[in-house]
């Protein structure tokens, strides 16, 4: 052997010496991995590493052909694997090969062979460690058509999905027509899909969960509410009075068809979900309970009494009675709780008030001593017609009570002034006419009163005179008084009052005495007697314009050779009437009282062909 002497270097630094070492050391290392390596590889050429598995399948040291049959043997799951999808009660079953997918086996084997074979030397000897030590559980390589599992999921779609469908309520007529409504579903295939590719991925049977997405409707179900709907409209509703007494208006009968357009139908959401809910049309109602109102409502009546000179008491006349006035909003209210309780005959809300005085009153309880003011007017002349409306307007205020510090409306108390309510047609003023209307005559009681409580030494608040001079509100006893001009009052219900203040601390009664053997009206008032004196100056006629002559027209109404007088002449004039109301020497208050009478004409009117009605007239023939 021969040897080559080398010439020695230079002695190195210590790390020099150690790198050198380090690497002659790593040198060594990878020479024996290598040899090690080499000799692993040899010894199982062309058969599969040791600790390799397939799906479960050991495929250690098997050949290629070995470990196909090994694998075709074991791994059956894309034709006999079962995968199921399950929608409550049904189920569909089928294999991942009827899904889609394919198991490709000679790739698979290929992967498993080429594990420690096909990287790098530091590569495949960390495969062949890693199988070696551990073992190491490949997946089989499968290829998936997703167009088949789509195709399969559209199927059970089919079977699945239902359109939504919202709830039907709604009356045709009296018909009630129901149909409920249904839940929308609809299978997610997309999110399906996404789950079965898990299940097939890591070759695994079982239950794929259907993605399946639901619509609710607004309203799903109203079966009670339709059933309410029949019942209410089973029947007429009839409305009534409470405690109703003869005489009270009533009962009212609504049919159902007219019961059908007051409900109202409508979706609400509650905390439970969305429900139709029952009402009334609260426009409609309240119409139809405004119309009835009227007949029901009336005001609380005081007692009635007159006073008893003798006595000095009150003897009852009318009983108090108690007023009522319907509550529309609650009575709509219990109509609709007692209708959907099946209910057909409601009682209305009504609510009552009592009267400020009762039957039992007393002179003393309501500071009654006595007669404080009386007046008499007259009406000599007067027509049946006109009588009997004096008669029938003045008894309206017999035994009435009036509320100290209180204004008192003589509109308001007449009330209606109508053929029903007892009057007749007779002369009356109207738009610048002596005409014939119901109630001429009345302001022969509204003069009455007006100059009993001027007398008496109220307030008046509020008084409209004549438009001319009227002959009877200038009568006396015995005959005629010109200084009573001025002090005439007229009532127009409702446009036109005469109104008076009670401004004393006691109630005031009044009595009315209608004497027809002497044509006068009488009018008394009872209170409380505060010391007042009254002072009424009458300035006399002022002004005096005469009448113009005489208007003749023909009426084709009348026959021909009639005359008939319509209208009445009267002088126009001025009256200025002054009052002083005065206590202990102290006045009280003043005022003035001014009236203008306009000229009058009269008119006369005659039928066609009469030959001259002024011949007539001034004969004395036009009656």
């Amino acid at each position: 052997m021969t040897f080559v002497s080398i010439p020695r270097k230079p002695r190195s630094p210590v790390p020099w010496r150690i790198l050198t070492a380090s690497i002659g050391g790593l040198g060594l290392f990878f020479l024996v991995i290598g040899l090690v390596t080499g000799t692993y590889q040899a010894l199982f050429s062309g058969r599969i590493f040791p600790g390799i598995t397939m799906a479960g399948v050991d495929l250690s040291s098997l050949t290629e052909v070995q470990a196909a049959s090994a694998l075709q043997q074991n791994l059956t799951y894309p034709s006999s694997g079962q995968v199921v999808f399950r929608d409550g009660s049904r189920v569909w079953t089928a294999t991942p090969a009827e899904l889609g997918m394919d198991f490709k086996l000679g790739t698979s084997v290929q992967v498993a062979y080429d594990i420690g074979r096909r990287g790098g030397w530091l590569t495949d000897l960390a495969g062949q460690l890693n199988a070696w030590q551990g073992g190491l559980n490949l997946l089989p390589v499968f290829v998936y058509d997703e167009r088949i599992a789509r195709n399969y999921l559209l199927n059970i779609a089919s079977q699945i999905d239902l359109p939504m469908k919202e709830t039907d309520l709604h009356l045709d007529g009296t018909d009630v027509v129901y149909s409920p409504g249904q839940t929308g579903r609809v299978l997610n295939i997309d999110a399906t899909l996404a789950n079965l590719m898990a299940n097939l991925s890591a070759f695994q049977e079982g239950e794929v969960p259907l993605v399946i997405e639901e619509q609710a409707p607004a309203v799903l179900e109203a079966t009670a509410q339709a059933d309410s709907l029949r019942q209410i409209l089973s029947a007429p509703l009839t409305l009534t009075i409470p405690n109703a007494q003869a005489g009270d208006p009533g009962p009212w009968t609504i049919a159902p068809a007219d019961l059908a357009g007051l409900l109202s139908i409508e979706g609400v959401q509650t905390a439970g979900g969305g429900q139709y809910q029952i009402s009334t049309n609260s426009q409609a109602l309240d119409k139809y309970l405004a119309q009835i109102a009227p007949t029901v409502n009336h005001s609380s009546q005081n007692a009635r009494f007159y006073f008893d000179d003798n006595t000095r008491q009150l003897v009852l006349v009318q009983p108090a009675a108690d007023g009522r006035s319907m509550d529309v909003a609650a009575s709509r209210d219990v109509i609709l709780q007692k209708l959907l309780t099946g209910e057909h005959a409601i009682p209305l809300v009504i609510d009552q008030t009592k009267p400020a005085v009762d039957t039992d009153a007393t002179a003393a309880s309501l500071g009654i001593t006595g007669l404080v003011q009386a007046y008499t007017s007259y009406f000599r002349g007067s027509s049946q017609e006109r009588m009997q409306n004096i008669q029938a307007a003045a008894k309206q205020f017999y035994g009435l009570l009036v509320p100290p510090n209180s204004t008192f409306s003589m509109a308001q108390a007449l009330g209606d002034v109508s053929l029903e309510n007892g009057y007749a047609e007779a002369l009356i003023i109207y738009n610048g006419r002596t005409i014939t209307g119901v109630g001429g005559g009345v302001c022969q009681v509204s003069t009455t009163l007006f100059r009993t409580a001027l007398f008496g030494g109220y307030p008046i608040i509020e008084r409209h005179e004549h438009a001319y001079r009227v002959m009877y509100y200038e009568q006396t006893a015995n005959g005629t008084d010109p200084s009573l001009a001025g002090l005439d009052a007229t009532v127009y219900v409702p446009l036109v009052d005469l109104k008076f203040q009670n401004d004393r601390p006691y109630w005031l009664l009044m009595e009315t005495y209608f004497h027809p053997d002497s044509s006068s009206l009488e009018w008394k008032f009872y209170s409380g007697d505060d010391g007042r004196t009254t002072q009424v100056t009458n300035g006399g006629l002022q002004n005096v314009f005469p009448a113009p002559e005489p208007r003749f027209e023909e009426d084709p109404s009348l026959a021909p050779g009639i005359c008939k007088k319509v209208d009445y002449s009267a002088d126009g004039a001025d009256v200025t009437v002054q009052r002083v109301v005065s206590r202990g020497g102290s006045t009280l208050f003043t005022n003035t009282i001014f009236t203008h009478y306009e000229p009058w004409q009269a008119v006369y009117d005659y039928g066609p062909g009469t030959q001259d009605p002024q011949a007539m007239q001034a004969q004395g023939l036009c009656n």
